[in-house]
């Protein structure tokens, strides 16, 4: 692994590049860009799956995206999924340029919200010639209600928003919240469930607990649902029962009019368990490989 930088909207991004372990000088391998779960860190889930992917033969690129991390950007923190859009368009060029990649073997990898997020960046970009999202957070407004517990909730939720990004723009205030808390339903993400696992990343000072109140305005104005109806490359989507809002990860499913598409469903496997389970991410990323694999022939 090599720490490195990439430009995205002028902003500088920090990665981690991991090299295939069979890397030889002079030849050229496929190459994964990875998007985490909401308001993530690229040493969480992103750095488990590059390393993963790397064994296998992949170069992968694990990064902050803008605003997080050691990359560029302010307000801190902020949660915007345009940008985290362009962002991994901007990893995909990065790795797109370099010696040791084929740019013909360019692949999306996402896990939770990032999967929303990635599926935009593959429908846009040709750059990407495939995806693979697992346990996703797919955007479209049943979710967004189901996810905030009623169509009230998501309403004040957004209007709580765009008072917060007027603020900002009227006067340079940054309203903040937690991301995370255990009783706190104005957070980014509230409830234990998530609170019992971010918490101890913040204490080990590798993720920031802060959430610009004003990300709201920009995160619930984002739906993938259009994406997907756009996506024409080869798609695996790894989902569970237990994992975040299953209906609408089929719902998203469903409307991908790719014919190379396939829905591994995987019954009771929890949804943080795609995340730092081992066994279950050297399954996953086994999957994806092969997935790819096929791909490419």
């Amino acid at each position: 692994m090599k720490k490195v930088t990439f430009k995205s909207a002028g902003l500088e991004l920090v990665g981690h590049l991991y090299l295939p372990a069979n890397y030889e000088e002079g030849e050229k391998y496929p190459a994964v860009p990875i998007l985490g779960p909401m308001t993530y860190a690229k040493e969480q889930a992103p750095t488990e799956y590059a390393k993963r992917f790397a064994e296998r033969g992949y170069v992968a690129l694990a990064f902050d995206p803008r605003y997080r991390g050691e990359s560029a950007g302010a307000p801190r923190e902020l949660e915007d999924p345009r940008a985290k859009v362009e962002d991994a368009k901007a990893a995909a060029k990065y790795l797109a340029a370099l010696s040791m990649v084929n740019n013909q073997q360019i692949v999306g990898f996402a896990v939770c919200q990032g999967s929303s997020e990635m599926l935009r960046a593959v429908s846009e970009d040709d750059l990407f010639k495939g995806l693979v999202t697992v346990a996703g957070h797919y955007r479209d407004r049943e979710g967004d209600i189901q996810w905030m517990g009623t169509e009230e909730a998501l309403e004040e939720r957004i209007a709580e928003g765009k008072v917060a990004l007027n603020t900002f723009k009227q006067t340079g205030e940054v309203i903040n919240v937690p991301a995370v808390d255990q009783t706190r339903t104005d957070v980014g993400m509230p409830g234990k469930f998530v609170w019992d696992w971010y918490h101890t990343w913040a204490d080990q000072g590798i993720w920031t607990n802060n959430y610009p109140k004003m990300s709201d305005a920009m995160l619930f104005e984002y739906e993938s649902l259009t994406a997907a109806q756009k996506l024409d490359k080869p798609y695996l989507m790894i989902h569970s029962d237990n994992s975040f809002l299953p209906d609408a990860a089929k719902r998203q499913f469903e409307a991908v009019p790719a014919t190379n598409k396939k829905l591994q469903w995987e019954g009771e496997t929890g949804h943080l368990q795609y995340y730092d389970d081992p066994e279950i991410l050297d399954r996953t990323a086994n999957q994806a490989i092969e997935w790819y694999n096929a791909i490419f022939g």
